[in-house]
């Protein structure tokens, strides 16, 4: 959607909104050339990403992106104990309290999303991979016509 507002030196300044976009061309942040992907005019013709791709991106949930959210959920939780400790009697300590219980609550989801992410990654990949053994296979079988 672009609306404009009024002209300053003779050129019509623009102003471009757009939701959950992706850069327009890949490489070149912040410069709108139009829409691209898979279903863009004269985009990229392949949405998808091999099982190899599926299983490298849950191995780096589970090894990289689970444990440094761990740890640091950990630091925060040590931080806002320490501050809480050095508000005692104030009511600022009971606002940590509450912070840190929603904190918590919040990490629990998060933790919970990406062990759900890793487990739907690695179930895709197999999935595909049997999918597509599975046609393979019904293509393999004896036709009719075979013995005419």
């Amino acid at each position: 959607m672009a609306a404009s507002f009024g002209q300053e030196g003779g050129i019509e300044q623009q102003a471009d909104m757009r939701l959950n976009a992706a850069p327009d061309t890949p490489g070149t942040p912040g410069t709108p050339a139009g829409p691209y992907g898979p279903f863009a005019p004269g985009g990229g013709q392949d949405f998808a990403s091999t099982p190899a791709q599926k299983t490298a991106a849950a191995g780096t949930i589970e090894t990289e992106l689970e444990p440094n959210t761990k740890k640091a959920t950990e630091h925060a939780d040590d931080a806002t104990d320490a501050a809480r400790k050095g508000f005692d009697g104030w009511e600022t300590a009971a606002a940590l309290t509450s912070l840190s219980e929603t904190w918590d609550k919040q990490v629990k989801v998060l933790m919970g999303r990406l062990s759900s992410e890793k487990s739907a990654l690695r179930g895709a990949s197999g999935l595909f991979v049997r999918n597509d053994h599975g046609v393979g296979t019904q293509f393999l079988a004896p036709s009719k016509l075979n013995h005419l």
